[in-house]
């Protein structure tokens, strides 16, 4: 997939609203080659992808061996909104918080008294964490009026065959 084209879906409407939800999921292979899915905090800064964790996860080997990643970010209505994206993930060591993970935490209902502990609680655990920064290689939108997953859409196409025969 082209980078332009990359860019034009994930700079949709739709697509924009699914890049500002709180979590998405997460498919990497781990070192023992079975597949992982996760649901991890994110943010979105416009090109890529972030995502913070600890120092270690058990997912930083894995994506150290092999950094391809597969995402999702999907609404819970009906119908149902969702972005796939494929990446490469790049891991970036910090010292302290990642401004970013801060970012990322800060949309769930907090009061600003809880935000406060929350965050002294995270920056006295944390001495450090990884930024792991995916770049888009593939997306598809999918939200069930512009665009269907791939396989309904080829069924959609059979049965306009089967009616125009």
């Amino acid at each position: 997939m082209q980078q332009n084209e990359i860019t034009a879906i994930l700079n949709l409407p739709i697509s924009q609203e699914l890049l500002s939800r709180d979590l998405l999921r997460m498919a990497y292979v781990a070192k023992d080659g079975t597949p992982r899915n996760i649901p991890i905090a994110f943010t979105w800064n416009g090109s890529e992808i972030v995502v913070c964790t600890t120092k270690n996860a058990p997912k930083l080997p894995a994506l150290r061996h092999n950094p391809e990643v597969a995402l999702t970010i999907d609404t819970e209505v009906h119908p149902p909104k969702i972005l796939l994206i494929r990446g490469r993930a790049a891991l970036d060591v910090v010292d302290g918080i990642p401004e970013e993970y801060l970012q990322m935490n800060g949309s769930y209902e907090m009061t600003p008294e809880q935000r406060v502990e929350w965050e002294a609680e995270v920056r006295s655990l944390y001495d450090g964490m990884v930024r792991i920064v995916i770049t888009p290689t593939w997306v598809k939108l999918i939200d069930f009026e512009t665009t269907l997953p791939s396989a309904v859409e080829e069924l959609v196409r059979q049965r306009a065959e089967r009616q125009r025969a």
